[in-house]
């Protein structure tokens, strides 16, 4: 291995194709929306430079700005919430050996994942679907005079998006938790055992803390997903009602794909760029090894 690593040229053959593919799909596609966002630009004929006055209107003019924002970290909130919490307390059950069927469990909570968005869309929006919906219905039925109009009310229809969003996708962040756990040595189970720890308390001292990283990477892929939601958005409400389902992503699409307005459109996409930045950065500080690491135990506190 050491002489793998100290041959210069070979590390330049195996690392060059994967930085000319970042490079090439990643890097310069990303400029190039920054570049393209202070134009007027059709996508088709010559651009026409115009400065910020593209990041003035949407952040200063446009009111659908301030509603995207407040809907992608409501989405965001929602499957961060939802999948997490729901991910680690059924891959903490699964990988407890007393558990039965526990390989049916795994294949069960990641079955939603490998479904197309569009179906798990449809499937969802019949289920809420305010006139003969599966949800409606069924509250009809047991006597509760409790029905919701759930995709065509400002109030409820974000919401209701962000958690079919969150029931498809948390069967990813439960196998990323899965495997989190089977990293962690059986020694510090056994340990907690002698010590007369519980269960309970050996996961809150042992396994939380150190599934951290994978915590990390969890909250990323959760929020900053919710901030660039889009397929079931488009899918189920289009937007609507109104613009009270609109995202940054959204407002992206509609601009650039619906009006020809690519550079309004990138200027969307700029903004959404460095939110999810920001927040990656944010994240990665949070979660930054110190003295005493997130979330783990005080010094002095007794496992049993």
């Amino acid at each position: 291995m050491k002489k793998y690593l100290s041959n210069k040229k070979a590390i330049v053959v195996f690392v060059l194709p994967a930085v000319i593919l970042f490079l090439t799909f990643i890097f310069i596609p990303i400029l190039q929306v920054f570049y393209y966002s202070f134009f007027k630009w059709d996508g088709v004929n010559q651009a026409t430079f115009i400065g910020l006055d593209n990041y003035i209107r949407l952040i200063g003019k446009d009111p659908t700005f301030k509603i995207a924002n407040a809907n992608g970290f409501k989405f965001g909130l929602v499957i961060t919430v939802y999948q997490l919490v729901l991910a680690t307390i059924f891959a903490i059950a699964v990988s407890d050996k007393r558990i039965r069927f526990r390989k049916f469990f795994r294949t069960a909570y990641f079955i939603p994942v490998v479904l197309s968005v569009t179906v798990v869309c449809q499937l969802w929006g019949n289920v809420f679907n305010a006139d003969n919906g599966l949800l409606n219905t069924l509250m009809k039925t047991l006597g509760i005079e409790w029905s919701q109009n759930w995709l065509n009310d400002r109030n409820t229809a974000i919401y209701t998006v962000a958690f079919v969003n969150a029931w498809q996708w948390m069967g990813y962040q439960f196998a990323l938790i899965v495997a989190g756990i089977k990293s962690i040595g059986e020694d510090f189970y056994e340990a907690a055992e002698i010590d007369g720890a519980t269960a309970l308390k050996a996961h809150w001292f042992i396994t939380l803390p150190l599934l951290k990283d994978t915590f990390n990477f969890c909250l990323l892929i959760s929020v900053t997903g919710g901030i660039k939601a889009f397929a079931e958005i488009d899918i189920m409400t289009g937007g609507g009602p109104g613009n009270a389902t609109n995202t940054l992503t959204y407002i992206m699409y509609n601009h650039a794909f619906g009006r020809q307005n690519f550079g309004y459109g990138l200027t969307s996409a700029s903004v959404l760029v460095m939110e999810c930045l920001v927040i990656i950065l944010v994240l990665n500080w949070l979660f930054k090894d110190r003295e005493t690491p997130l979330f783990a135990r005080k010094k002095g506190v007794d496992l049993v």
